[in-house]
């Protein structure tokens, strides 16, 4: 069973962006861009206190009348976070994303932030899981690695 310990450590980006909740939309939207991620988190006084993620601009962006520039990150914000560990499974990790609707999971421990993992990284290790179980399933079916 592979958990968030094991998703963090095969990460191509161990940096957590984020920008402060007194910035601008457009300043988030700028980092999202520079380095090609689909959230930041948002920090105050060195805090995290929510996430902004591209749905976010989609569904609370200019439709809705904000202007990136001009608005502030923390009014459109997501501040309720679902957060997992690093001992939390990978298929635990599909359950909370289908659940709540996010593609983002933030990895607490002791009440500090140490990661984040994305839908593309629990979907990655779901596939590999099963590439190696369905393997393993040849292997026995074949009668190869096994010894009497």
């Amino acid at each position: 069973m592979t958990t968030v310990r094991k998703l963090l450590e095969t990460k191509e980006f161990t940096k957590n962006f984020s920008v402060d909740s007194s910035q601008t939309v457009l300043d988030a939207l700028k980092v999202m861009a520079e380095v090609h991620i689909g959230a930041v988190l948002v920090t105050e006084n060195g805090k995290i206190v929510g996430i902004y993620t591209e749905r976010d601009y989609l569904y609370k962006g200019e439709l809705e009348g904000h202007s990136a520039k001009d608005t502030k990150i923390k009014d459109v914000m997501t501040s309720r976070m679902i957060t997992v560990t690093k001992d939390t499974s990978v298929e635990q990790c599909m359950g909370l994303m289908d659940q709540y609707k996010v593609r983002h999971l933030p990895v607490v421990e002791n009440d500090q932030l140490v990661g984040l993992v994305s839908m593309r990284d629990v979907m990655n290790a779901a596939l590999e899981n099963k590439a190696s179980e369905i393997r393993g399933l040849e292997n026995y079916i074949m009668g190869s690695g096994f010894q009497s």
